[in-house]
C-alpha cells in the first residue's frame, strides 16, 4: 500500500473511530439525566463533532449531494453549541434559552449553502460565506475559552477543574486550527492537514470518552438547584483530616464574618486558615455541598442580609447599606443574588417579614 493510500485509509479509520466515540459520549450523557440542559447540549455537541468528522471527509460533499446537508448543518452549527455547552458546564447559573435556535439556524443554513456550493454563481458571496464560517468558529471558540477562564478559579468541583482544560481548551484549539486552515489555501484540503485533523478529532473524542468512564457525569454537569443533593450522593463526605478545618471555617464565617470582605478569594481564605488551597476547596465542596466559591460567599452574605431585612429594629436602614455591610460591592449584584436564592427582591422580602411580624403581634 503506497503513501497516499495509507494516509487515506488511516484518515477514514480515525474518522470512523471518532464517529463511534461521539455517539457513545452522547448516549452516555443522555443516559444519566436526559432532561438536564447541560446534558442535552453535551450530547448535541458530541453528535455535531461526529457530523463534522463525517462531512469533512475528502470527497464527501460531492458524493453525498443533498444527503450531506444535515451533516453540514450539525457541523457548522456545532460551534455555537460548543460555546453554549461550555457555559452550561462551567456556569452553574446558566439557563439556555430557545433564542439561541435562531443564530444556530442561520449558521446551519450558511454551512449547507457553502458546503453544497449553492453560492458558486456568485464568487464574492461564496468567499464571504466561507470567510464568515471560519471567523464564527474562531469567535465561539474564543468565547468558550473566556467562559472557561472566567469561572476557573472559583470552581470547587475538582473533576470539573481537571477536565475543563482539555474538554474546552483542547476542543477550542481544534476549532481554531480548523478555521485557520480554512482561511489558508496552502493548509486546507492537503492530505497531511486532513490526517492531522482526523487525528486531533480522535484524540479529543477518546479523551472525553475515557474521562466520562472515570468520572460520573453528575459531578461535572449537575444542575445548580440540586447540586447539594447530588454531591451527597455522588461524592464522599469530608474526610476525617478535614473535620477540624471545616469547623474552623464555619467559625471564621459565623463569628469572624470573613465573607464581608468584598475582595475575599479562596486563596486568601486558605492562607488565613493556614492550609493548602486544595484542602479548602475539598472542604467547601464535599463537606458543605458547594460547587462555586463565589456562590458559597453569596450564600453567607445573603443569610446575613435576610436576618437584617427581617429585623424590625432595622426597618429604616437602606437596603444598599445592608448589602454593603454583608459584603456585596454594589446593589445590582446583591439584588440578583438575593432573588436567585429567595425568589423575591430584597424589598419584597422585607415587606413580607414586616407583615408576618405585624400578624404575630396582633395575635
Amino acid at each position: 500500500m503506497d503513501g497516499p493510500l495509507s494516509q487515506a485509509a488511516l484518515d477514514l479509520l480515525l474518522r470512523g473511530g471518532v464517529v463511534m466515540l461521539c455517539l457513545m459520549i452522547g448516549a452516555g450523557l443522555l443516559r444519566d439525566r436526559p432532561t438536564a440542559p447541560a446534558i442535552r447540549l453535551g450530547a448535541l455537541f458530541a453528535i455535531g463533532a461526529g457530523a463534522y468528522a463525517v462531512c469533512s471527509t475528502p470527497g464527501f460533499h460531492a458524493g453525498a449531494g443533498l444527503w450531506a446537508a444535515p451533516f453540514l448543518a450539525l457541523a457548522v452549527g456545532n460551534n455555537l453549541v460548543f460555546w453554549l455547552f461550555a457555559r452550561a458546564v462551567f456556569d452553574d447559573g446558566f439557563k439556555p434559552s430557545c433564542i439561541y435556535a435562531a443564530p444556530w439556524a442561520v449558521l446551519a443554513f450558511l454551512g449547507v449553502a457553502g458546503g453544497l456550493n449553492w453560492t458558486a454563481g456568485w464568487p464574492g458571496l461564496q468567499r464571504g460565506v466561507g470567510l464568515f464560517i471560519c471567523l464564527q468558529a474562531i469567535l465561539f471558540a474564543g468565547l468558550a475559552i473566556v467562559q472557561t477562564c472566567a469561572s476557573w478559579h472559583s470552581d470547587l468541583v475538582e473533576p470539573r477543574r481537571r477536565l475543563r482544560v482539555f474538554i474546552v481548551a483542547g476542543s477550542a484549539a481544534h476549532i481554531v486550527l480548523t478555521a485557520m486552515a480554512g482561511l489558508s489555501p496552502r493548509l486546507d484540503m492537503t492530505p497531511l492537514a486532513r490526517l492531522a485533523d482526523a487525528a486531533a478529532l480522535a484524540l479529543i473524542a477518546a479523551t472525553v470518552a475515557w474521562s466520562l468512564v472515570r468520572v460520573s457525569a453528575n459531578g461535572l454537569l449537575a444542575e445548580a438547584g440540586q447540586a447539594g443533593l447530588r454531591l451527597a450522593a455522588s461524592q464522599p463526605r469530608v474526610v476525617a483530616e478535614d473535620v477540624g478545618l471545616q469547623q474552623r471555617l464555619n467559625r471564621l464565617m459565623t463569628d469572624g464574618r470573613a465573607y464581608r470582605d468584598d475582595g475575599l478569594t479562596i486563596g486568601r481564605l486558605a492562607h488565613d486558615l493556614g492550609v493548602p488551597e486544595y484542602r479548602l476547596r475539598r472542604v467547601i465542596n464535599q463537606g458543605l455541598g458547594q460547587r462555586n466559591f463565589a456562590a458559597y460567599l453569596n450564600s453567607q452574605r445573603i443569610a446575613e442580609a435576610k436576618a437584617a431585612l427581617a429585623d424590625r429594629t432595622q426597618d429604616e436602614v437602606p437596603i444598599l447599606t445592608i448589602a454593603l455591610d454583608a459584603g456585596f460591592g454594589s446593589l445590582g449584584p446583591f439584588n440578583r443574588a438575593f432573588k436567585a436564592e429567595t425568589g423575591m427582591t430584597p424589598s419584597e422580602y422585607r415587606r413580607g417579614a414586616m407583615d408576618e411580624g405585624q400578624q404575630a403581634s396582633a395575635a
